[in-house]
């Protein structure tokens, strides 16, 4: 079953996402704050963008992270048909008995952008690395503070047998950007 926006509102009220934003439209800024069956992420000033030199090569099991360069700042810009790695503004926590698929905003989607978040497994908790693509011929600004993707929530019947805590997952309460690991 997927959860309404009351649903959402009370979690948050419990700490399930930090910062928490009833309000969603904003004149001027790409929205976020919560939606009828969501809530929509901002995007922090930090992010990871990638030194493609000669020679290197990308490997997830022996991942090197000389291989990017990090940035801080109100606006990145993704060169064209590139990607950069940064991380929700939002601190969540997802209850034992939900998981939360991720989709990208219509607003940067149709400049191209495509954005790449795992879903977050029951008792997942922290800040969500996010993958965003560029795949137009042009660069793209991403917008600090400002929103990138919705997160929709499935609430399951009963609690999950094993949760990502359980599991002692690798990505558990990440407060960075947090770059492939084996």
């Amino acid at each position: 079953m997927v959860k309404n926006d009351r649903w959402i509102i009370e979690m948050a009220q419990k700490g399930m996402i930090e910062p928490y934003e009833d309000a969603q439209v904003r004149k001027g800024v790409i929205s976020y704050g919560v939606s009828a069956y969501g809530y929509d992420i901002r995007i922090a000033d930090d992010f990871k963008i990638p030194n493609p030199l000669p020679g290197r090569i990308i490997d997830p099991k022996n991942f090197d992270e000389g291989n990017f360069d990090h940035f801080k700042g109100a606006v990145c810009v993704i060169p064209a048909n590139s990607y950069v790695v940064c991380r929700s503004y939002e601190y969540l926590r997802i209850p034992r008995d939900v998981l939360v698929i991720c989709f990208g905003k219509s607003t940067y989607a149709r400049s191209g952008v495509v954005v790449n978040i795992t879903p977050l497994e029951p008792e997942w908790e922290g800040y969500i690395t996010i993958s965003v693509s560029n795949t137009s011929p042009f660069p793209v600004r991403l917008y600090a503070g400002e929103g990138l993707a919705q997160l929709v929530f499935l609430g399951a019947d009963e609690p999950c047998m094993i949760s990502y805590a359980d599991k002692k997952g690798k990505y558990q309460a990440q407060k960075e950007i947090v770059l492939p690991k084996v």
